[in-house]
């Protein structure tokens, strides 16, 4: 149908991307003439992306890796372009809004993490610590959600002390560099890097794990990760990552539709999708 609005995420590799299913599902349940597809864009080529949302009008644009900076970079060197406060203070963009004339750069990941917390988990952040493994982007991404959602502490724990200063410095005053054994203290843990996609690999000894806490994992392969069962063994209740997936891409969805995300029918999908995955 020419009317038919088509969302698209890119990513290099995007193969395995579970956000078709779960957007096309969205979309279906709100009944909308909406699609989401999949592109494989290369490296180096997520400027001629953006050029392509704005000839080709796209409803909606979702950003994976390797382009979240380079979207973000982009859109705030031209002139139709704009960034969120979160995605200009993380210099990165995973979610991609027409506005009239302009193309805006969110940056949806604090969110829909904060979101599965509560939905998921039933965790309210505000007056929690929280200790945050690694500091790459999905990990800045969590700090500054985590302090926007107002932890009274957020301690980001990483090898590299630079990497994590900087990734602390996001939650401003509540912010800071820590060790392992700070993990022991918080309310939250939360496993912002791949280790554990291995199958065996532990982000922290799980001696620092105990009953009281929430023990959250954002890698989505295993969804079970070697952490979360640790965690259970240790007596902490636990998150795995397929909560955050579903509720950024929730997210988006409001931002693109402007419409509330049947989130029920989002999680169903993304269940069925990683079922199809053998997962």
């Amino acid at each position: 149908m020419g009317s038919t609005r088509v969302a698209a995420v890119i990513g290099d590799p995007i193969r395995h991307s579970r956000s078709p299913q779960i957007l096309n599902a969205a979309f279906a349940a709100a009944g909308l003439d909406w699609v989401f597809v999949a592109f494989e864009v290369a490296e180096g080529r997520a400027g001629a992306a953006l050029e392509a949302m704005r000839t080709l009008g796209l409803g909606g644009l979702s950003v994976t890796m390797p382009h979240k900076t380079a979207v973000a970079v982009h859109l705030d060197a031209v002139t139709w372009g704009d960034l969120s406060s979160s995605a200009r203070r993380l210099r990165a963009v995973n979610c991609v809004v027409p506005d009239g004339d302009a193309l805006v750069g969110h940056n949806t990941d604090g969110a829909g993490f904060v979101a599965s917390l509560g939905a998921d988990a039933g965790f309210a952040v505000a007056g929690t610590r929280c200790a945050v493994l690694g500091a790459g982007g999905a990990a800045r991404a969590l700090v500054l959600g985590l302090a926007e959602a107002g932890a009274s502490e957020v301690v980001v724990v990483n090898r590299t002390a630079a990497r994590a200063a900087a990734a602390a410095e996001l939650a401003g005053s509540v912010g800071r560099v820590g060790r392992p054994d700070d993990v022991a203290g918080a309310d939250l843990v939360v496993n912002a890097t791949s280790v554990g996609m291995d199958g065996h690999s532990l982000a922290i000894e799980e001696r620092w794990l105990a009953p009281g806490q929430l023990v959250a994992d954002i890698v989505m392969s295993p969804l079970d990760t070697p952490l979360l069962m640790a965690a259970r063994a240790r007596g902490a209740a636990t998150l795995d990552g397929l909560g955050m997936l579903v509720r950024q891409a929730a997210v988006a969805f409001e931002l693109w539709t402007r419409r509330p995300p049947p989130v029920d029918d989002m999680v169903r999908a993304a269940h069925r999708a990683l079922d199809a995955h053998g997962h």
